[in-house]
């Protein structure tokens, strides 16, 4: 409670002393009239709880940002953007000798906050060898990109990063694919015109929801995924030391404030791990797939920013309504949706609904949400759907849902 009272002042050892010597008072105070034994045997207990809960107090990892890696098929640099924002940008050029696309193709990656997996990276070298000028690059406070204040992290914030990024990549409007959070800031920024400026064509895949009226939606999942299903992911959890799963707990439970003093933002991206993520990766799969579930990334290259994600997340709930700016797009789009998705359906419907410039809907049987994931043939298939709308090309799979479709699509969930 004393933690939650002074926001983790001094690491925690505000509320530490306080309990600790309000404790020992008390035990003095009961024990007045025994003999010392009596009133070693009050101390006892009171310093048995004092060494236990002092574990919340003492950094286990180091309070200094510590980056991933650099990754070893692919170069790291390092961009200023005008948003003051420094990121990792990753580019992949297009295969020598195969018919190259005549725009850039710029991913937004999911997360938010988090370094791009190798799963994501094998599927951009896919792209690549396609004839696709790839760029990515890592959200502020994410991956190898630096961190930000903690007030800085606003949905808002990633949308102008990605204005920034086209602005300094200067190739004119380029195609973009973006995935889960990544789709969000994308829809977003086709509500915005100056950021819509720097878009020629939108792949929306898998998003969340766009706004706060969006996010408050309680509505249907896809088809079952693996969640619960899939065998407990291996590695250790930081959530399993007191210090770590008292405070991610308390954040998520917002009774912590995300910049808080228990444990600063480095400590926590430093102490984070894949297995934290618990079931929320089983939750990306079928329920077919919850026992050949992938490795999606290694512990070199794995890096989450909890606190900036949940405030980001925060900053879409607490956002008004987008409807009227996205209604005004005419940025050609593609949506796209998978069978086992477990974001809710009225998320992703609400862009179809209203975005007028919404082409074609892509309907992905036999995945979940993380769409391209290694397994049988899914990476051809995405990319299959994504290279045809980039090239206007007919579509490998029916347009589906349409606008007229949305009714029976969502009765369709139940």
């Amino acid at each position: 409670m004393l933690i939650v009272a002074t926001g983790g002042a001094g690491s925690g050892l505000a509320a530490w002393l306080t309990t600790s010597f309000a404790g020992v008072a008390a035990a003095l105070w009961l024990s007045r009239l025994h003999t010392w034994r009596g009133r070693l045997r009050r101390l006892l207990p009171v310093a048995a709880a004092a060494v236990l809960t002092a574990s919340v107090c003492i950094p286990t990892f180091s309070t200094q940002r510590h980056y991933p890696a650099n990754l070893p098929f692919v170069v790291t640099q390092h961009w200023s953007l005008a948003t003051g924002s420094r990121v990792a940008v990753y580019h992949y050029p297009p295969t020598v000798g195969v018919p190259q696309h005549p725009r850039p193709l710029v991913y937004l990656h999911g997360g938010p906050i988090r370094s791009i997996s190798l799963l994501d990276h094998r599927f951009l070298q896919l792209l690549a060898r396609q004839g696709y000028n790839v760029y990515a690059y890592e959200q502020a406070g994410g991956g190898r990109s630096d961190l930000l204040p903690m007030a800085q992290y606003t949905i808002d914030r990633l949308v102008h990063d990605f204005g920034a990024f086209a602005d300094r990549l200067d190739q004119g409007p380029v195609d973009v694919l973006g995935f889960s959070s990544g789709a969000i800031v994308l829809a977003r920024g086709l509500a915005d015109p100056d950021t819509a400026a720097h878009v020629h064509r939108a792949v929306i895949a898998e998003p969340g929801p766009i706004d706060g009226p969006t996010a408050r939606i309680s509505g249907h999942q896809g088809q079952q995924s693996a969640r619960d299903l899939a065998p407990a992911p291996p590695g250790p959890r930081s959530t399993y030391i007191p210090r770590y799963g008292v405070t991610f707990g308390l954040m998520r439970l917002g009774l912590l404030g995300f910049d808080n003093d228990l444990i600063r933002q480095a400590e926590g991206v430093n102490a984070f791990t894949a297995a934290d993520l618990g079931s929320d990766t089983a939750s990306a799969y079928c329920a077919r797939d919850a026992h050949r579930i992938p490795v999606e990334d290694s512990t070199h290259n794995f890096s989450f920013n909890a606190a900036a994600s949940l405030q980001i997340q925060q900053t879409i709930i607490d956002s008004p309504s987008i409807a009227p700016q996205l209604r005004l797009s005419s940025t050609p789009a593609m949506l796209m949706i998978a069978e086992c998705s477990a974001q809710v359906r009225q998320w992703q419907t609400t862009i179809l609904a209203t975005d007028p410039a919404v082409q074609r809907t892509q309907y992905m049987p036999g995945v979940g949400h993380h769409m391209w994931n290694g397994l049988d043939d899914n990476n051809q298939r995405a990319a299959a759907v994504i290279t045809a709308f980039l090239q206007n090309r007919p579509a490998p799979l029916p347009n589906y849902p349409t606008r007229a479709d949305i009714p029976a699509f969502i009765e369709n969930q139940r």
